[in-house]
């Protein structure tokens, strides 16, 4: 009895033979954003904690400005509804536009970088005067770090679904889902983080 091996088999039996595969990637990605946002959790329940139980003191409360995060927060919802024209204009086979509205979307994000950035140089506090300033710094820091990781997946996105010779196509653009999902995640971790830190 002989043995049809991949390399024996032609491309399209291969493409057959892939197809009959369960795909897990998005229960993998799923997965990672899970356990992602357990580790969010951590840093706000330990921020509320600290807050909670060790009061600053009254000649120690900083206020903090609401039109930078207030801005920033724009930045991100406008970045998810650009994301989401991308997706749309993929699904049409229009890589034209998907590049355009990927580039703006990544525009935004680096947007809300150089604000953060802003911020962070005019705050009356730095990282060590004490914990509430040291959660603070890490809160938005690990949040600006996931910012700037899905910047880079989008302009790798926006790379990619060129055409010709792109690899993100209609009929292969999981890519690009898994890096809107992702974006989305970001975003909607920010509102909760400037609900907590910012009118809470």
């Amino acid at each position: 009895m002989t043995t049809i091996t991949p390399i024996d088999q032609s491309p399209k039996e291969q493409e057959v033979q892939h197809d009959l595969h369960a795909d897990h990637r998005l229960f993998g990605l799923v997965a990672f954003l899970i356990a992602d946002g357990m580790t969010f959790a951590g840093f706000f329940a330990a921020y509320l904690t600290f807050k909670a139980v060790n009061p600053l003191l009254p000649d120690a409360i900083y206020e903090l400005e609401l039109p930078l995060p207030t801005l920033n927060t724009i930045l991100l919802l406008v970045s998810s509804a650009t994301f989401h024209r991308a997706g749309q204009a993929l699904n049409k086979s229009d890589s034209k536009s998907c590049q355009k509205w990927l580039l703006i979307t990544a525009s935004l994000g680096l947007a809300f970088l150089a604000s953060q950035m802003v911020e962070y140089f005019t705050l009356p506090f730095g990282l060590t005067d004490n914990l509430y300033a040291s959660t603070f710094y890490a809160l938005t820091g690990f949040h600006g770090l996931h910012v700037t990781l899905g910047a880079f997946m989008i302009l790798i996105v926006w790379w990619q679904s060129r055409q010709p010779g792109g690899r993100i196509t209609s009929q292969n653009k999981f890519p690009l889902e898994a890096a809107e999902l992702y974006w989305h995640f970001v975003d909607g971790i920010w509102v909760i983080l400037f609900i907590i830190l910012y009118l809470v």
